[in-house]
């Protein structure tokens, strides 16, 4: 596992975060947050849990309990009965967010991208 040393680290409420990073966390965990919670010691010493995500940008600890992950799941309307993201609402985040991706990794992560394209070789 590669540890995202060089990113600043964001530890921050799901309510808190811009939209457009809520609609891309849900992009990344379009089955719901509870499965995919990470739990650490605090600086106060207290053990806590957040959902990690991260961005070209930033490394996010998003924090929230399990109750919380599924509160706001339950909560949300793009999520379904099943808590899974409905597919009209996934096919719209991604293609709101697919041009912030493409700039991203143009602008950022030309390198990394080097074993998707030379396929034609």
């Amino acid at each position: 596992m590669s540890a995202p040393s060089s990113k600043p680290r964001v530890i921050k409420d799901f309510d808190k975060l811009d939209i457009e990073i809520q609609e891309q966390i849900k992009l990344e965990y379009p089955e719901g947050f509870e499965d995919h919670l990470i739990y650490f010691t605090n600086k106060e010493g207290k053990r806590v849990s957040a959902l990690p995500f991260e961005t070209e940008e930033k490394y996010y600890l998003v924090r929230m309990t399990v109750e919380e992950a599924q509160q706001i799941i339950e909560d949300d309307d793009d999520y379904d009965d099943d808590g899974n993201l409905k597919d009209e609402i996934k096919e719209e985040y991604e293609e709101k967010h697919a041009d912030d991706e493409e700039d991203e990794r143009t602008s950022f992560d030309i390198a990394d991208d080097e074993d998707e394209d030379d396929d034609e070789d």
